[in-house]
């Protein structure tokens, strides 16, 4: 299956991004994505935008090429108590909001403290994605993590990106959390973590992946693209869509 929803990606706004928002979007039309987000990393990453580049999100088109557009942000995961690295305020105004750890940012410790800081950021209710859960540099216990995004209406991210060309060794794991989704019955969101425009909805390893254990289509949110804009309005965002 074709799937047009990509809302993991990054513009040169990251700071280690290559391509502009215009050239993001104009890709993902062209590649029949339907619905792009774009998510630049929180504040702490270096080189990162200031906190009024998320501010001032609201000048932008809702719609670009045909596609409708999505503005939010990677947050940092930044200590084993779930803290992020954006402020409420201005996590109140993003359409969609991803938790990752990084490195860079955060201090990875034991299984056992990796795994609190997933949960405890799961349990604010301030994300709706968990970013690249299967990162081999920071174990944490995939099942409880699973079992608590479930119970908390987050969405588990394959990412793409981690299969390619970051995160080493990422496949073993992504494979495991995928198992346990399939499992449990849980909904999880395949992202591309496009740092340059021709990689936007570029999904094949991790579909490739999700094909080699049947995974069940009705748990992939990107197979209908409106499913997520549905999950993020009964969240009370997107009230001009």
């Amino acid at each position: 299956m074709k799937y047009a929803l990509d809302v993991h990606t990054h513009t040169l706004a990251s700071g280690h991004a290559y391509s502009t928002l215009m050239e993001n979007a104009k890709a993902a039309s062209e590649k029949g994505i339907k619905v792009l987000g774009t998510t630049e990393h929180g504040i702490t990453m270096p080189n990162s935008p200031h906190i009024w580049y998320f501010h001032n999100y609201r000048v932008l088109p809702r719609e670009m090429y045909g596609v409708t557009m999505l503005y939010g942000t990677e947050a940092n995961i930044i200590d084993y108590d779930g803290n992020l690295d954006m402020d409420d305020f201005t996590l109140d105004k993003m359409d969609i909001v991803i938790g990752s750890i990084h490195d860079e940012v955060y201090k990875v410790g034991s299984v056992e403290e990796n795994t609190r800081a997933f949960i405890n950021v799961i349990e604010s209710g301030k994300i709706d994605i968990i970013g690249h859960l299967g990162n081999p540099g920071v174990p944490v216990n995939f099942d409880e993590i699973v079992k608590c995004a479930i119970e908390n209406d987050v969405l588990i991210e394959i990412n793409n990106s981690s299969f390619t060309t970051s995160r080493v060794g990422s496949h073993g794991n992504c494979k495991e959390i995928a198992l346990l989704c399939k499992k449990y019955g849980a909904k999880l969101i395949i992202n591309s973590d496009a740092h340059f425009c021709t990689l936007i909805g570029e999904f094949t390893a991790a579909v490739n992946m999700l094909e080699s254990i049947e995974f069940p289509e009705e748990l992939i949110i990107n197979r209908e693209p409106n499913e997520l804009i549905l999950r993020l309005k009964k969240k009370g965002k997107l009230k001009d869509l």
